[in-house]
């Protein structure tokens, strides 16, 4: 009679085999995010520099950080501080080890990279599936207005934002720890996307604590917050500097995020709250529940709402120091939150078989578009560095670069990099608003210390000094190709852009001066 099988031994193929799908699974899921990933990241290594706005000053402040610690920059001085720091402190170690130019794309990359996937695993978290039917989407917004505009710090905290709500979405304890854990980063990037989750975790831990009518007065108590708010502002006018959005409010939808550059991306913001009204009315008419397709997503509406509600109230810019830097492009910021709330309720959505498609070639086109306007900003900075590769260290020089007529972003910090190594340029906003952590005493030939200074340079309005000579200009020289950049020495008396290219509705010049 043949013998009983060990029992020790009959499990064994089939952990084997078990082992063998689970690593294979993994193994296809590491190729595919790694592969997206680096597909991701095309926009930072399709020109010589990362075009995005503020990011020029944020690597030419590196430098002067760097300088400062050498004691090779007068006046210019470091200090620590618990937020808005985190990107320029990837920058500026990645720089002291890789330099400059490695610098940008490594700490663009990481941020790119966490804000991307931050907010794909929210989206898993709140839809309970991958959300790769709008991965297009993602990406787009990786590379919206926020991204262009350079505000890198605002953008990190956002992606761990992100990180840190999908861990905690579901509501369980490890997952609470580790979001926790990276409260201290967000914060360190940024207060406004730690405030966020801090925010919309503490709504959605409350939020199922409230039946009935009682559930309206978690809405209402953020409402009450808003209009505070703004009436607090609203009266105090007359000593705070207060600057409101013209844009009707509806239009702060979140849409606005993907108007880039010029008119042409308006396209973008139309067409993509087509897709979120169309994908919403195609699910609910198809959902056999009706109301109870609204009351699984009202926490999501909820919080889409809030978000509005911000941008409608708040003011686009304050300054409640006269000496001091601006509380600037507050409801700009504000519409990515909504953004990233609607890109929410859209992976609440069940997948079509056109939702891929649709957005695939949306983004293809916006890429297209982005492409095109950042080779226009890089050859605008070759033509930059052309002129200041010949100054000898130490050269003082204010600059004035505009956009073209049309595009959202008006102030360009085009020379900025090309400066590094050769030029200190007195017109840096950064250390004289002591919003970062390169900061400036009166009297340094290095910077001004007056933000009124900085912005009178930066607009072309500045009468130039006695004291600031010698000094010189670099500028737009030719109205027919912006991308022509020009150096030249000033004068007393002057005004620091009266020879350069000025958009035709600024009030101090005309377009012929």
């Amino acid at each position: 009679m043949a013998s009983a099988p060990n029992a020790n031994t009959v499990p064994q193929p089939v952990r084997s085999s078990t082992f063998s799908a689970i690593s294979r699974l993994v193994s296809r899921a590491a190729i595919t995010y790694t592969f997206i990933s680096v597909f991701l990241l095309v926009p930072c290594f399709w020109h010589t520099h990362i075009e995005a706005g503020d990011l020029g000053s944020h690597v030419y402040n590196a430098w002067l950080a760097e300088l400062a610690q050498q004691g090779r920059a007068p006046g210019v001085y470091l200090v620590w501080q618990w937020n808005n720091v985190l990107f320029d402190l990837l920058l500026f170690y990645s720089a002291k080890a890789f330099g400059f130019l490695a610098a940008e794309r490594i700490a663009v990359s990481i941020s790119a990279l966490i804000f991307f996937w931050g907010i794909f695993a929210l989206l898993r978290a709140v839809g309970g599936k991958s959300p790769w039917w709008i991965a297009p989407f993602i990406a787009m917004l990786t590379y919206g207005y926020i991204f262009h505009m350079g505000f890198m710090n605002y953008y990190l905290s956002l992606g761990l934002a992100c990180v840190g709500l999908a861990f905690a979405w579901p509501l369980r304890r490890n997952g609470l720890i580790v979001a926790a854990l990276l409260c201290p980063l967000m914060l360190l990037a940024h207060p406004i996307g730690f405030l966020w989750f801090l925010g919309t975790i503490a709504y959605r831990i409350l939020w199922p604590y409230f039946p009935s009518w009682w559930e309206l007065l978690l809405p209402l108590g953020a409402l009450l917050v808003f209009v505070v708010a703004h009436v607090v502002v609203s009266h105090h006018v007359a000593a705070w500097q207060v600057e409101w959005r013209d844009t009707p409010f509806w239009r702060l939808n979140g849409t606005d995020q993907f108007r880039v550059f010029g008119g042409r991306y308006n396209w973008f913001a139309v067409g993509i709250l087509v897709f979120v009204l169309l994908a919403t009315a195609i699910a609910w008419l198809q959902d056999t529940r009706l109301m109870g397709f609204w009351k699984d997503r009202r926490l999501l509406f909820e919080l889409y709402f809030i978000s509005f509600l911000g941008t409608a109230l708040l003011p686009e810019n304050l300054l409640p120091n006269p000496t001091g830097g601006w509380i600037g492009a507050l409801v700009t910021r504000l519409t990515l939150i909504s953004a990233i709330l609607g890109l929410c309720w859209l992976a609440s959505l069940p997948p079509c078989s056109w939702h891929l498609p649709i957005s695939a070639a949306c983004a293809l086109v916006f890429f297209i578009f982005i492409y095109q306007d950042t080779a226009f900003l890089n050859r605008m900075e070759a033509s930059a560095d052309r002129v200041t590769r010949q100054l000898p260290f130490g050269t003082r020089a204010a600059s004035t670069i505009f956009a073209p007529i049309g595009w959202r972003i008006i102030f360009l910090h085009i020379p900025d990099r090309a400066c590094i190594g050769h030029c200190f340029l007195i017109s840096n906003y950064e250390p004289s608003t002591g919003q970062f952590r390169v900061r400036v005493h009166p009297g340094s030939p290095v910077v001004t210390s007056s933000v009124d200074d900085s912005e009178d340079m930066q607009s072309g309005i500045y009468d130039v000094q006695d004291e600031d000579l010698p000094l010189k200009q670099i500028y737009q020289c030719q109205a027919n190709d912006l991308s022509q950049i020009c150096i030249r020495d000033l004068a007393e008396d002057e005004k620091n852009d009266r020879l350069g290219y000025h958009p035709p509705d600024n009030p101090f010049f005309s377009q012929n001066p």
